[in-house]
């Protein structure tokens, strides 16, 4: 192996160990060839190499930036066939929550353990806007909220994965503020969860992260079954609109 590949494989190790996360900026040639003790020629040949792989992207002006892992197609629109199945079958929306209470589950447990202060100080940064906006209208805070602990998960797999679907999983958010946030005893269920898995990964509890984020999706599910079951027509949401009120669709 030349030494640029080596330099190139290091740098791969690099963003898989969550030292350049996805998205993030490249530091300059200067500071990388000091950080990797290598010429300035020889990361340009290595980044060069990357480029060439897709991992990085480099855009004129700007720099060089860690590429998506997951391609972007995968975030979808109103247009994309699993949008239309969402909008148009019930089963979609509890099969996008099994997903997110897996995933999620494993995002928490894994913040709790690799958290840096910079991501404890984000992650109680969206915690305080979720607790501070109205819950009738705070599907954005929310999502924030959970994305800020898969961040803290340092997997960037994982991180591109919930990305690449941060639309979808938008929606079921978006579901559960329409339908369970103006029940008053399930609101009230759902803050006490949020603060659950907040105080959980500042405490760098990993298993009780785990269990309060698994925990917490598995109740929306549950909960939004039990209306259905009970008669009650459960809002979906598209990708556009805002939550509706109670009585309301914005989607078939």
């Amino acid at each position: 192996m030349g030494i640029s590949q080596e330099i190139s494989y290091r740098l791969e190790r690099l963003i898989l160990d969550g030292g350049l996360a996805p998205g993030q900026k490249i530091p300059s040639e200067r500071q990388l060839a000091t950080r990797l003790g290598v010429s300035r020629a020889i990361l340009r040949e290595a980044l060069h190499e990357l480029q060439g792989r897709g991992v990085i992207e480099t855009h004129h002006g700007k720099g060089s930036f860690v590429a998506s892992i997951v391609p972007s197609t995968v975030d979808l629109d109103d247009r994309s066939p699993l949008m239309h199945l969402f909008a148009g079958h019930p089963r979609t929306l509890y099969d996008l929550l099994e997903v997110r209470e897996q995933l999620e589950g494993q995002a928490a447990m894994l913040a709790a353990q690799r958290a840096t202060s910079m991501d404890r100080h984000r992650i109680t940064k969206a915690f305080r806007m979720l607790e501070s906006t109205d819950p009738m209208s705070n599907a954005k805070p929310d999502h924030g909220f959970h994305q800020a602990i898969v961040e803290a998960s340092h997997n960037p797999i994982l991180v591109h994965v919930l990305n690449g679907l941060k639309n979808m999983m938008l929606l079921t958010v978006q579901a559960s503020v329409a339908n369970l946030n103006p029940r008053e005893e399930m609101r009230h269920s759902i803050m006490r969860q949020h603060k659950q898995i907040y105080q959980a990964i500042m405490a760098g509890k990993p298993t009780a992260a785990r269990k309060a984020a698994t925990a917490h999706v598995r109740f929306v599910g549950d909960s939004m079954r039990s209306l259905e079951s009970q008669g009650a027509k459960v809002i979906r949401i598209s990708l556009n609109s805002e939550a509706a009120a109670p009585g309301t669709s914005a989607s078939p």
